[in-house]
């Protein structure tokens, strides 16, 4: 898929100094980034009719350490807090030399982005990291940013360009104000009426129009296909129109693959996942394009078996681009009071208010006496009380079962629909119910950290362990088949400190940069708070840029 090539011999359709390939958060901040350190003629190159990949479709949050928002917060930390708490989560495991970099530029590129672009972050005080109990980290909150709303108004006739977002929250305020209720009725009227938008939609539309500003086009429906090589440089990108068309454009200092993972290639998540894969969240596209090119462009590889793990329900109806299925997110449901997740044998294996990360990993546990993975299939159980109470995925409080949702009188008959071991559905049913009764989670210990009990997926009319805890007793009953679920893969082309893309012998082969889910992740496994993708995402996409913006190569 690399062609050699010489400049004098391509037939270019278009040079650039710099080409991004993709138009997710870290793409868009690679482009703007090289363009105002130096690098005045940037090119995007998007395969899709739409910006903003999965970072529109999700909660847009940014999960950076030590940044100046939670300091004006009154927030302390330290790079020693940092480096504890990620290596006591994967240790020794990350690279010294791309763990620094993320956590000396991502501060950085927040403070630039302030002061350059409509970006407008500031710290989710309270909202703790996804493993407070670790050492090194923040119970309280202040390395995860959220989105102030904005104005699509701003964007004009490009504001129907961005992807829709996935989320269920309120999109008219950002995400505190959404989940602390905190805007009167007043307030909403207007920003319905200007179309303000919070979560990932604020944070992509904020940064097209920083794109916008600065006269970066956005080719559409060029599927990046091929890179070009001139001796061991890449000098270029050929790329595919919707009419199958190739479209080759120059890059005279460098390509950035910023196109997400692979996830919706079923064939690379057979080779590279190290468990099963069955409903992926993020956008269709993700189709593993860049890792190929960087594969056949002589990348090292890092973190392949790895994905950012989220749990996710299959809607009936298709629709995705090319009628791939839709899959819900499933994250808040299974934390509330009154809800469980079993396995076909009925038995719970999880604490379900764990982060979507960490349980994800729990569906891989495999069981070589029986040779299959223990916990797949599974679903959530709820009951009337909490489908009265509580929005279910699509389904608003009290309204009918969606056709994902299986409904009956008893436990017994529910078991039989689903699939599952009566006896045991009703054994651990009544097991746990008891537990709550206690007031202790006595098998999983679900309830007992400040993450269990967070108010964005608790219910707060309650006290812990209660905001999670609750029993299951009131039919009907329902049941919700479950998926093995991801917001992206985490594997792809290893890359340097300056966001360079490196050979098996670990030098940076000129002219190639990664960033985003495209890229091997700087953290491994690690998703350390909400923002865990988009924060070191973006901070190579700043990386990649600013490298290319102030680097002209010698050629």
């Amino acid at each position: 898929m690399t062609g050699e090539a010489n400049t004098q011999s391509v037939q270019w359709d278009r040079e650039a100094d710099v080409v991004v390939l993709g138009s997710g958060g870290a793409a868009m901040t690679a482009a703007i980034t090289a363009h105002d350190f130096g690098a005045k003629d940037v090119v995007i190159l998007e395969k899709t009719g739409m910006v903003g990949g999965t970072t529109a479709m999700s909660g847009g949050m940014l999960w950076i350490p030590n940044n100046h928002h939670q300091h004006e917060e009154g927030i302390a930390d330290s790079d020693e807090d940092i480096v504890t708490y990620l290596d006591a989560l994967s240790p020794g495991a990350l690279d010294p030399e791309t763990l620094w970099a993320f956590m000396q530029n991502g501060p950085e590129m927040l403070r630039y982005f302030a002061e350059k672009t409509p970006v407008r972050l500031r710290a989710f005080a309270d909202f703790p990291d996804y493993q407070p109990y670790s050492p090194g980290a923040k119970p309280d909150g202040g390395r995860s940013l959220d989105n102030e709303a904005f104005c699509f108004e701003e964007l004009g006739k490009w504001a129907s360009r961005v992807n829709p977002s996935k989320m269920a929250y309120p999109l008219r305020g950002s995400l505190i104000e959404a989940t602390r209720g905190t805007l009167d009725e007043a307030t909403l009227a207007e920003r319905e009426a200007r179309d303000f938008r919070g979560l990932g939609q604020a944070l992509a539309g904020s940064l097209f129009k920083a794109v916008l500003d600065r006269d970066i086009p956005v080719e559409f429906e060029k599927r990046a296909r091929k890179l070009v090589k001139d001796g061991e440089r890449i000098i270029g990108v050929i790329a595919q129109d919707a009419s199958g068309k190739d479209y080759r454009v120059r890059a005279r200092r460098g390509v950035v693959i910023a196109t997400g993972g692979f996830e919706w290639n079923e064939d690379l998540v057979k080779t590279f996942l190290r468990g099963p894969m069955t409903g992926p969240v993020s956008v269709p596209e993700n189709e593993g394009d860049g890792l190929l090119m960087a594969i056949d462009a002589g990348a090292k590889l890092g973190n392949m078996q790895h994905a950012f793990w989220m749990q996710s329900v299959l809607e009936m109806k298709p629709q995705h681009r090319a009628a791939k299925p839709n899959y819900l997110l499933g994250s808040d449901e299974r934390a509330r009071p009154g809800a469980i997740l079993v396995n076909r044998k009925g038995k719970r294996f999880v604490n379900e208010a764990a982060n979507y990360n960490a349980l994800g990993k729990a569906l891989h546990a495999f069981d070589g006496g029986s040779h299959c993975y223990a916990n797949l299939p599974y679903w959530l159980i709820i009951d009337q009380r909490y489908k009265n109470k509580y929005h279910a995925f699509s389904s608003p409080p009290g309204a009918p079962a969606p056709s994902y949702m299986m409904q009956a009188d008893t436990l017994e008959q529910l078991a039989d629909m689903a699939g599952i071991d009566p006896q045991g559905l009703v054994a651990e049913v009544a097991h746990f119910n008891q537990m709550v009764r206690n007031g202790h989670d006595d098998d999983f210990n679900r309830g007992d950290t400040a993450y269990d009990n967070f108010y964005m997926w608790c219910d707060t009319d309650f006290d812990p362990p209660y905001r999670t805890l609750g029993v299951i007793d009131q039919g009907p009953f329902y049941a919700v088949k479950m998926e093995a679920g991801a917001l992206g893969t985490a594997g792809g082309p290893k890359t340097n400190a300056d966001g360079q893309v490196v050979d098996w012998n670990g030098n940076a082969i000129p002219g190639l940069y990664a960033a985003g889910n495209a890229m091997a992740a700087v953290l491994g496994e690690i998703y350390g708070g909400a923002g865990g993708t988009l924060g070191p995402g973006m901070t190579f996409g700043y990386i990649a840029g600013k490298h290319l913006g102030t680097h002209i190569p010698n050629y």
